[in-house]
């Protein structure tokens, strides 16, 4: 007859192999959530990084427009809405025009930028 207090040596392998797989598997699973995070944080940088491109160059396409009349295109810290807590300033310096665009993402406290320079003759 067996004696009922002794365990199979064993007993609950199974039971800490299943736990052991459940950890592997959620790490594998956070690291996949995180993985997403950073690629919707870079894409949504990439977004503002593009559209900052596209103001700056519309900005400068208004100066080109008109090249004498240069000083009433100067802006500091001009709002800009399509940029979150977006700001343009514009700086005529002789016939070099700099236009940059500047924005901050809501919830970080960095400030990101967008500088363009050109030349514009004003000779015309």
């Amino acid at each position: 007859m067996k004696n009922a207090s002794l365990a199979p040596p064993q007993q609950g392998a199974t039971l800490i192999e299943a736990l052991i797989a459940i950890l592997i598997f959620s790490i594998g699973i956070l690291a996949t959530v995180g993985l997403q995070a950073m690629a919707l944080q870079s894409t949504t940088d990439a977004k503002y990084r593009a559209d900052a491109s596209f103001l700056a160059n519309q900005t400068l396409g208004r100066v080109w427009g008109d090249p004498t009349n240069l000083t009433s295109f100067v802006e500091t810290e001009a709002a800009v809405a399509e940029l979150p807590n977006g700001k343009r300033t514009v700086v005529i310096n002789g016939n070099r025009v700099d236009v940059t665009l500047s924005w901050q993402l809501p919830g970080n406290p960095d400030t990101h930028s967008f500088l363009v320079s050109t030349y514009v003759n004003v000779n015309n």
